[in-house]
């Protein structure tokens, strides 16, 4: 039988690149996105073309209701979500003292409190089924911080110790919980840099280029299967040795 995987912010990016990546597997592929309906709908046209199975699910994860009558529609149609990756995430880049509070309000209800609604509306059917792998990407940022982007690195760091606290709650109850920590990834949040300001980072990595998201992919991939079943409360950082 094919494990149901829920990836949110999935149209586009690092979520569109794991959509893809399970779809090569024995997976049904749920995509959530917000307010990117056409990428999300040419994904999952493009994975059902490729012989596999997916569906798209509107929410905002940042509300409690929107993702609890996500998780409802995909329950009653698969009947459980074996796998979450709480993908979903917004960026910010100004000075502290440019930043409102409507910036750090959505910024941490997204990336933050959104992980929360997600992980606490799939939980009691993992926990019920005695297994489930939960995903939590956060950022390179969120280990050692970036100047001007304090509400960004906040809400990440929040992701990581969110991360570390559960998966010592739920790990008796045959779920796991790792955390994945991008570096430079090579996608559209990352439209502002410069050629120069890549340039600059490369000469900072050991393994010297930019990421890419099929690297993220890859990563959540190996933690979602069963090579990784005695993983857990880990914060793996795909960065090419930034963090080192």
């Amino acid at each position: 039988m094919k494990k149901v995987v829920l990836i949110t912010g999935a149209s586009k990016g690092i979520g569109s690149a794991i959509a893809k990546r399970f779809a090569t597997g024995e997976y049904i592929v749920v995509i959530n996105y917000n307010k990117s309906e056409a990428p999300a709908l040419s994904l999952s046209n493009e994975i059902i073309a490729t012989g596999g199975t997916a569906m798209c699910c509107k929410a905002d994860v940042s509300n409690a209701t929107d993702v609890k009558n996500m998780i409802s529609e995909i329950i009653n149609k698969f009947s459980t979500v074996d796998i979450l990756i709480n993908n979903a995430g917004i960026s910010y880049e100004g000075l502290l003292s440019d930043t409102s509070d409507e910036i750090w309000n959505n910024i941490i209800a997204t990336n933050l409190t959104g992980v929360f609604n997600c992980t606490k509306a799939v939980l009691p059917y993992m926990i019920n089924q005695k297994k489930g792998k939960i995903i939590n990407i956060s950022s390179i940022w969120g280990i050692c911080g970036a100047s001007c982007e304090v509400a960004y690195s906040a809400s990440k760091s929040g992701v990581i110790g969110f991360s570390k606290a559960l998966a010592k709650e739920v790990g008796p109850s045959g779920v796991n919980v790792n955390c994945i920590a991008p570096g430079i990834i090579d996608t559209d949040m990352n439209n502002n840099l410069t050629e120069q300001d890549k340039k600059d980072f490369v000469e900072e990595l050991p393994i010297s280029r930019i990421g890419n998201a099929k690297d993220i992919a890859d990563t959540a991939f190996f933690l979602c299967s069963e090579s990784a079943d005695y993983i857990t409360g880990q914060v793996l950082a795909v960065d090419g040795g930034y963090s080192i």
